[in-house]
């Protein structure tokens, strides 16, 4: 469909009036959608779209008011919101927000869409935000990444940012395995990966699921033994939640709560063998730790759903969850493995380098923190993915930065 030109004129003055002069495409597209624009035709419609941005950029803002006046029947003159929408049952100093990054790599962009609106939250109700490392997997941790990622943290949220390191938890994760096994709500199981798959499948239960809770904690105890005679090795047992065999998704299934992981830790070395996975250990930190809300992607819309589950057992609550969709960068790298990759190769000076997308690099270009916050609060809460170039990013960015 072809959009009136009259429309992109519009919604580009309408643009530039609100931000001092400077109307950017993102936000000229996005009112254009309500106009009969279609994301199959952006590419289509984008070289007129850019030619009607550039002539409303090069006139003053005086001009542009005045220009808008003559358009502003057309789409109106509503302003955009200020600040993020309320969050549901929210107190005053009583909202508790996080984000949990592995660190498997610094900071980058698709982590700090995530970290912005927590924080964010946790500063409207004046509240507390935890940076929470999420270390329980020996064999993805760049040991650098410990530092880096709290350092950057720390830039991002001015300082406020409350570190925490899963690591440095594991007798509490050990202390609620055993309550959901005496809770006859987990049971430790040594079948066949295979076997056990095939009955799960069937909604069938294995036939550890039936022994005692003194056999569970016994097996668990077996689990965590480092006495080679008497402990369970290496893929031989898993600790599982014992939920609804019916459950219509067989991921729902008595799915695993902990694993026997002997890689060394980076700051554990080999002090624990059993080590628990995102379920358990995600559940257990935001209830110890009081979490009220949480913003996150929304391709963990089935790890909430286990999550509440375990919560359920554990007779809790837990928080508020709200879900963000993902923004596809187009020609912007963002996996930590492939930039390390990139390095190596040659092809990246280091993790500041002006083509990636970390934080220590967009810092070094001179970016500054409440752009990031400006972007995250423009976007509010929304499960709708995107799709943006690096030359739209960063001339949205771009902005916010000059007038931060």
């Amino acid at each position: 469909m072809v959009v009136n030109d009259k429309y992109v004129l519009a919604y580009a003055l309408k643009n530039a009036v609100e931000h001092k002069g400077k109307a950017v495409v993102g936000s000229v597209i996005a009112g254009l959608f309500n106009h009969g624009l279609k994301k199959q035709d952006i590419k289509k419609e984008i070289s007129k779209i850019q030619k009607v941005l550039g002539q409303v950029n090069s006139m003053s803002l005086e001009e542009q008011k005045s220009e808008f006046k003559d358009y502003e029947k057309l789409i109106g003159h509503r302003h955009e919101r200020q600040g993020l929408p309320e969050l549901p049952d929210a107190k005053r100093g009583k909202v508790i927000t996080r984000m949990a990054p592995s660190p498997s790599g610094p900071l980058h962009i698709g982590h700090i869409l995530t970290i912005a609106p927590n924080f964010l939250y946790s500063e409207k109700y004046g509240g507390k935000f935890y940076l929470r490392i999420e270390d329980t997997n020996p064999e993805n941790i760049y040991k650098p990444a410990y530092k880096m990622i709290e350092k950057e943290s720390k830039w991002l949220t001015k300082g406020k940012a409350i570190i925490v390191l899963q690591s440095k938890r594991m007798n509490m994760y050990y202390k609620y395995a055993e309550k959901l096994i005496n809770k006859n709500a987990a049971y430790v199981c040594d079948c066949d990966k295979e076997e056990f798959k095939k009955l799960i499948l069937k909604k069938q239960a294995c036939k550890c699921r039936r022994l005692p809770k003194a056999e569970q904690m016994k097996r668990w105890k077996k689990m965590l033994s480092k006495n080679d005679n008497e402990n369970y090795k290496l893929g031989e047992a898993v600790l599982r939640f014992k939920s609804n065999l019916n459950h219509k998704n067989p991921a729902m299934r008595d799915f695993s709560l902990a694993r026997i992981n002997l890689t060394p830790h980076p700051l554990q070395k080999l002090k624990y063998r059993v080590w628990p996975l995102m379920n358990l250990a995600v559940s257990v930190d935001d209830i110890e730790l009081k979490i009220t809300h949480v913003i996150r992607g929304k391709e963990h819309k089935d790890n909430m759903i286990k999550q509440r589950m375990v919560y359920k057992a554990l007779g809790k609550k837990g928080p508020w969850a709200g879900y963000i969709g993902r923004i596809h960068f187009k020609d912007i790298e963002v996996s930590c493995s492939k930039m390390k990759k990139g390095m190596e190769e040659g092809r990246y000076s280091g993790w500041d380098d002006p083509q990636l997308p970390t934080v220590i690099s967009l810092k070094k270009q001179g970016y500054k923190p409440e752009a990031f916050l400006k972007f995250a609060e423009q976007r509010g809460i929304s499960e709708v993915d995107k799709i943006i170039s690096r030359e739209d990013f960063f001339e949205i960015l771009d902005n916010f930065n000059k007038s931060a």
